[in-house]
């Protein structure tokens, strides 16, 4: 991955903000020249965030045309759904060989302050599913399936489904993966996190 410079890491953060928020489109160009002004940068640290965008995935270089935010066709979005289900299975069953209580009690924590609410905030309860995929993956401490996590997850947010099932769907199905975890059964863990992924993704495209 590109290395950011002390001049260029906030722009590379400015404008990976305004893909994430829909500030710029999927397929829009981006006029450097109206960027730089708008962010009252020069255009060399501008080019070089890009450059770290683009070795995301999130930019596109197109020859002779210029560079582009990158927009995604189905078999795109359905390829991601499957490479998160795979990784996060194998997270949940790389838990349930560590048998780590502080890991258990961290993934609980997200969901806990929902088990007695009779109508679940959605903005609380999207924060939450998020911080849990996340703490899925980096309380394994496997540093490359973190790795390997971050594109995705940067680009389900890109697409910009959010929640593509119900809390009231989907809470049974975080509690059935950490007590899987906490119960050590690995085969039962990667079963679960794999399913709840894959429902999800059956939902979106009915594939």
């Amino acid at each position: 991955m590109i290395e950011h410079t002390s001049i260029s890491e906030p722009i590379y953060l400015k404008l990976k903000q305004m893909i994430l928020n829909g500030e710029l489109k999927q397929g829009e160009k981006i006029v450097q020249e109206k960027i730089a002004e708008q962010l009252g940068v020069s255009r060399t640290p501008l080019m070089k965030a890009l450059l770290t965008l683009e070795n995301e995935y999130l930019v596109k270089s197109i020859p002779r045309r210029g560079m582009y935010i990158r927009s995604w066709d189905e078999k795109e979005i359905i390829d991601i759904y499957v490479c998160r289900e795979a990784i996060e299975g194998m997270a949940a069953r790389l838990l349930a060989q560590s048998k780590d209580d502080n890991a258990i009690e961290q993934l609980k924590a997200c969901f806990n302050p929902f088990l007695a609410s009779e109508k679940i905030d959605l903005d609380a309860y999207t924060n939450a599913d998020e911080m849990f995929h996340s703490l899925l993956i980096k309380l394994t401490g496997n540093a490359p399936l973190d790795k390997i996590y971050f594109f995705g997850n940067i680009h389900e947010k890109v697409i910009g489904h959010g929640l593509v099932r119900p809390p009231e769907e989907t809470l049974d199905e975080h509690f059935k993966i950490i007590k899987a975890i906490e119960a050590g059964d690995e085969d039962k863990a990667e079963q679960y996190a794999r399913e709840h992924i894959k429902k999800s993704r059956e939902l979106l495209f009915d594939k």
